[in-house]
């Protein structure tokens, strides 16, 4: 298989956004869109890394930038503030959101009737946003994401099928953070699954995160069990969508 990656700059209003396109070269006929949402982080090899095996599986994946100029943080702090400055303006970050899946649809390479998104930690939150706002997602997941809501959904506007995996260890995303999500979907009549992965940190999916919970002093860790778990729970639910 052939994979075709390259970086795709975007606008959204004045600000310029820096994504990452990775699809599938070898494809005969249009692909599955994702767009691929990154941590606190901001747009980083491992986001790429991601985007890359989606397009390895058959698919043409876009992470898209959040931040702005490709912005990625050092720090926990530098994060944060970065994060923040998203969460404290989201008619902002609904923009960036619809920008990036703008960007997307406008690949010749992929089928703007089968499209999904899909994030990790503030990127879950942001791939959870994407579907209740309404917009036309096959599928919407959410790996160690935050979960509540910056727009509670009327019923029947959430139309993405809704996958949450959840560590059942996080200490950032409670339980009942969960519960509460459970009320709001069963509220709006979502087609949803929520996942636990039993003993699972915030961060679970990351490689990276034993190294950053040590050194920075935060409740995260890398747990193989549920990486493998929960990639291949959305793989059964992209192929049962597409």
């Amino acid at each position: 298989m052939t994979i075709e990656n390259r970086n795709l700059s975007y606008a959204c209003g004045a600000d310029q956004l820096e994504g990452y396109l990775a699809c599938n070269a070898d494809a005969d006929g249009p692909l599955p869109g994702i767009v691929v949402i990154h941590e606190w982080w901001g747009l980083n090899d491992y986001i790429r890394e991601r985007a890359n095996q989606l397009a390895e599986a058959g698919y043409c994946a876009l992470a898209i930038d959040m931040f702005g100029g490709g912005k990625t943080a050092a720090t926990p702090d530098e994060a944060g503030a970065a994060m923040n400055a998203v969460l404290g303006d989201m008619e902002t970050g609904t923009a960036r959101l619809k920008a990036g899946y703008d960007a997307l649809l406008a690949e010749s390479r992929v089928d703007a009737s089968r499209t999904a998104a899909m994030g990790y930690c503030f990127g879950g939150a942001m791939a959870l946003h994407m579907a209740r706002i309404g917009l036309p997602l096959r599928a919407a997941v959410s790996f160690h994401g935050a979960l509540g809501s910056f727009h509670k959904p009327a019923p029947g506007e959430v139309k993405a099928r809704i996958l949450v995996c959840h560590g059942g260890a996080d200490a950032m995303v409670s339980m009942d953070d969960v519960a509460a999500f459970r009320e709001e979907m069963d509220a709006a009549g979502a087609d949803y699954e929520i996942i636990v992965h039993d003993g699972a940190m915030h961060g679970f999916t990351s490689r990276e995160a034993d190294e950053n919970g040590r050194k920075y002093g935060i409740p995260v860790g890398y747990n193989a069990d549920a990486d493998r778990d929960s990639w291949a729970a959305m793989s059964r639910l992209y192929d049962a969508v597409f």
